[in-house]
């Protein structure tokens, strides 16, 4: 008899990152921005520091078959460094001339986060301000480093255990470790 798919598991995946996003919509983010710096700068240097804390721990324990749902939180935290990043774009665009094009929404902030991240650049909205380059320039590095490496450990996974599903061996000479 074949396993059936853990739907629930798959709506709380989709769903609790769409919740998180959705949130970040809603919540008020107004005390970051140059009326704040330093409680922008700490906050932004203190969620990333967490994050990729949280993402080496839990592609470790993926990597190293622990239980629990590693696959999940790796999914959490990505969506979780997406509202950061997008959340200092936001506060970055309120100093005139940070960006040039439009960013006046969370929306624009969003997509700008979201093309970074894929390293697409439409060049519609580009940084201006040396602070605007560094954070886009650090955000295409945290992306290469850590939410790729979490991103492959979850995939890995995801293709193993539909593997032993459908009842397939792993490739000759690498190891099912899902």
């Amino acid at each position: 008899m074949r396993p059936r798919p853990n739907l629930w598991g798959l709506v709380l995946m989709l769903g609790v990152p769409t919740l998180m996003l959705t949130a970040w919509f809603l919540v008020p983010i107004g005390v970051f921005g140059p009326q704040h710096p330093e409680v922008s700068w700490t906050v932004f240097a203190l969620a990333l520091v967490g994050l990729a804390g949280a993402l080496l721990h839990e592609i470790w324990a993926e990597l190293t078959e622990r239980p629990g749902h590693p696959a999940f939180v790796i999914v959490m935290l990505i969506a979780a460094a997406l509202i950061v990043f997008a959340t200092s774009y936001q506060s970055l665009a309120r100093t005139p001339g940070a960006f040039n094009g439009a960013m006046n929404t969370r929306l624009d902030a969003m997509y700008f986060t979201v093309i970074t991240m894929a390293t697409v650049g439409y060049g519609d909205i580009t940084p201006a301000s040396q602070e605007a380059r560094g954070v886009v320039m650090l955000q295409i590095l945290y992306t290469l480093i850590f939410l790729t490496a979490g991103a492959t450990s979850v995939s890995r996974r995801t293709r193993n255990l539909v593997g032993r599903r459908l009842g397939q061996q792993p490739p000759e000479g690498r190891p099912d470790r899902g």
